[in-house]
């Protein structure tokens, strides 16, 4: 899509307008210390920091390999702040000094699912309507990265860490773009198969039940669902429980063209009245993870 000269400058007066300096975000995080330190991935560290006004914030600093200059880098910025949804975590700002690039989030009370789901004690009041409300939302953050974005958007590592959840348990995906703003790690740069069918794949692919993709197959042809439903969930239909199960097959066939695409998955998630396919036996991992790993950012 081109744009109109007034919309460029207007583009490039936003990014602008969201530069941050780095002894401002430096002060933020305690001068990024380990006990301010969220996590680690491939494409760099994660801090939290709190602004002099107060703002809780989210600080990526990415990977300084990447070999990115100064426009390409704020060009990848402006892409970002094009990205608006609800359920993707919001671009607060950026810093860009020197080989430091770092990208401002919006801070999200819940941290990620991952955590969500290993505490033992946030895991127990997990319940059935809260998980529902995670799949949807997800569910509706990939479409709009798939298809009702200005662009064409690929995740490249879906999984329950990038996903943050708000005050409300609102989900918010994390790092949909970060193929192209920071340093690859050379398990993903590896491989280049990407789709929207692998960000389908990997929509399943987190523990939302008990037990790998295997044992779902087993006890979903057996009719023992109730030997893959995680024991927190005490509550809610089991219709709808089953059904999210039976999608959730669907979503990890082997091959990709039997994978329905998200606005699909959504169309089943949300009425009963679709008629679903009976799935085939789902990959197993036997590609050394690579298909449940490896995703892509792209436009």
């Amino acid at each position: 899509m081109m744009l109109s000269l007034g919309e460029v400058e207007d583009e490039i007066s936003t990014v602008e307008s969201l530069q941050i300096d780095f002894g401002t975000i430096s002060a933020a995080t305690d001068n990024f210390s380990d006990s301010r330190k969220l996590g680690q991935g491939g494409f760099g560290a994660v801090y939290m920091g709190r602004l002099s006004n107060g703002l809780d914030i989210v600080v990526k600093r990415l990977s300084s390999n990447s070999s990115q200059g100064e426009v390409e880098f704020k060009n990848e910025v402006m892409l970002l702040a094009r990205l608006q949804h609800r359920n993707l975590v919001k671009l607060l700002g950026f810093c860009l000094e020197g080989v430091e690039r770092l990208l401002i989030y919006e801070f999200l009370p819940n941290s990620s699912l991952d955590q969500m789901i290993i505490n033992p004690v946030k895991r127990t009041n997990l319940f059935w309507d809260k998980r529902h409300k995670i799949i949807m939302g997800v569910a509706r953050g990939l479409l709009y990265l798939h298809e009702d974005s200005q662009l064409r958007i690929i995740h490249r590592d879906l999984k329950a860490s990038n996903i943050l959840l708000d005050s409300d348990m609102n989900p918010k995906i994390l790092d949909f773009c970060m193929a192209r703003l920071g340093y690859m790690a050379p398990k993903y740069a590896m491989h280049e198969n990407f789709s929207v069918k692998s960000n389908v794949y990997s929509f399943e692919n987190n523990p939302f039940h008990m037990g790998d993709d295997s044992e779902v197959w087993k006890n979903w042809k057996e009719g023992s669902i109730s030997n893959i439903i995680d024991p927190p969930i005490t509550s809610g239909s089991s219709i709808e429980i089953e059904r999210c199960i039976h999608i959730g097959l669907l979503c990890v066939q082997e091959s990709m063209a039997r994978r329905p695409t998200m606005a699909s998955v959504l169309l089943m998630l949300n009425s009963h009245s679709v008629t679903l396919q009976v799935p085939s036996r789902p990959a197993f991992f036997m590609r050394g993870g690579i298909e449940s790993n490896i995703h892509s950012c792209e436009n």
